[in-house]
């Protein structure tokens, strides 16, 4: 690799440039470092977010974790989730046991994606000291009949201004360009690769705070301390799961509109206050997000020297925590096709290479079989009337107390994973 900042202009030259310093792709460049071959990863924050976000690690992602040697760090920082419990009006309707699933990681890991990416961000340091480079956002793509020619430009400083000295503009090179800068990705929209899909009339207000809370008293909170926790109410759906640290994530349905108050946690407070009759501090609170669904989809995955991964290629709803174990997912099917790719004296053009064609199918074929089932989870939290309440909490309850529920626990844990790999 090299890297030989100018005056107006940095430049330099690697073998796989990755757009994108989250989750997956710090993951993929890991990979192919880890594989011997020159990557560089380019991240629009300057500094890493200290935000949790997802937090959930399913046993795919814990398996992901394992190839690169990170799966016991992972799960000692963590909290393994077990089983989740199902109610509705204070009444215990059933309960989904994951550690009944006949696996290596029968638990879904609750770890912060904070922690996450940090725990990432170590072993790429580790195995190509100078791969991430922060600070960099992509502004145009180029693809030629030898690969790539990128632009970037310095993203500003909390005040707005670039840093001191530093170059405002990056040109590089690469063989491979793979695409991992989120949902809302800037660097897909310019290579013409349109999302088809559709956003969902559904809003949550989502917020962790401590463990033990004034409102229930550290007896009430010490009930499943360390289990997830479904309370399915006519007003709409609650979700709560255990953090490390003592500390919880609440997930409130807040109706197709989201009406209220803007977001707080004395607002997160209150819904919850009302909804179940209990609640957590908001003085306690560490994050607060209001969020929003949507299902899209990538009309298509490479062009003739990029492909596009994770969020950037699939956007699903969170409900189900579904969008990391994907990303990594995507990561381990192309690495080795990336590694081919770059082995060969001419890189082939992935648009209309077999094998490439046949890991998009693959990918996506996964993607929308999580989309499916998160798109169930979320209408089946919607708020519905009073009668329909009692219906939806007594058919679960029926459900749960048969075999179904190992098919629950099956699905829940993304389970179907390797269905979808063939």
């Amino acid at each position: 690799m090299t890297d030989v900042p100018g005056r107006s202009a940095g430049q330099g030259s690697c073998e796989v440039l990755v757009v994108g310093g989250g989750p997956t792709g710090l993951f993929l460049a890991s990979l192919l470092a880890g594989r011997g071959l020159d990557v560089v990863v380019l991240e629009k924050r300057r500094v890493p977010s200290r935000h949790s976000r997802a937090i959930g690690l399913h046993p795919p992602a814990l398996g992901a974790l394992r190839v690169l040697g990170l799966d016991r760090e992972a799960v000692a920082g963590g909290v393994p989730l077990r089983s989740g419990a199902a109610l509705s009006r204070g009444r215990h309707l059933g309960q989904v046991r994951f550690a009944a699933r006949r696996t290596p990681n029968r638990f879904v890991l609750s770890l912060p994606q904070s922690r996450t990416e940090e725990m990432l961000s170590r072993r790429l340091s580790a195995l190509s000291p100078t791969a991430l480079r922060r600070g960099w956002q992509v502004t145009e793509v180029l693809e030629t009949a030898g690969g790539v020619e990128v632009t970037a430009r310095r993203t500003a400083e909390q005040d707005g201004a670039a840093p001191h000295g530093s170059s405002p503009l990056l040109r590089w090179r690469a063989r491979l360009l793979v695409v991992a800068d989120g949902a809302r990705s800037g660097t897909r929209a310019s290579l013409g690769i349109a999302m088809r899909g559709r956003v969902l009339p559904d809003t949550y207000l989502m917020g962790d705070f401590a463990e033990e809370t004034p409102s229930t008293g550290a007896r009430a909170a010490g009930r499943r301390p360390r289990e997830a926790r479904i309370h399915l109410e006519a007003d709409g759906v609650v979700e709560s799961f255990p953090m490390p640290d003592a500390r919880r994530r609440w997930v409130v349905h807040t109706g197709p509109t989201g009406a209220g108050p803007p977001s707080s946690a004395h607002r997160l407070a209150d819904l919850l206050q009302r909804r179940l009759g209990e609640a957590p501090d908001p003085d306690t609170a560490t994050m607060i997000s209001a969020f929003t669904v949507a299902q899209r989809f990538a009309a298509r995955l490479c062009t003739r020297r990029c492909v596009v991964i994770g969020d950037a290629a699939h956007e699903i709803s969170p409900i189900g925590g579904q969008g990391m174990t994907l990303g990594w997912l995507d990561a381990l099917d192309i690495a080795p096709l990336v590694r081919g790719a770059i082995a060969t004296d001419q890189a082939p053009d992935l648009s209309r290479d077999a094998d490439w064609g046949r890991i998009e199918r693959r990918i996506m074929r996964r993607a929308r079989t999580a989309g499916a089932i998160a798109g169930l989870n979320t209408a089946l939290g919607r708020p519905v009337g009073r009668r329909l309440s009692l219906m939806r909490a007594a058919a679960l309850r029926l459900v749960l107390g048969t075999r179904l529920r190992i098919l629950l626990a099956w699905v829940y844990s993304m389970g179907w994973v390797g269905a979808a790999r063939r």
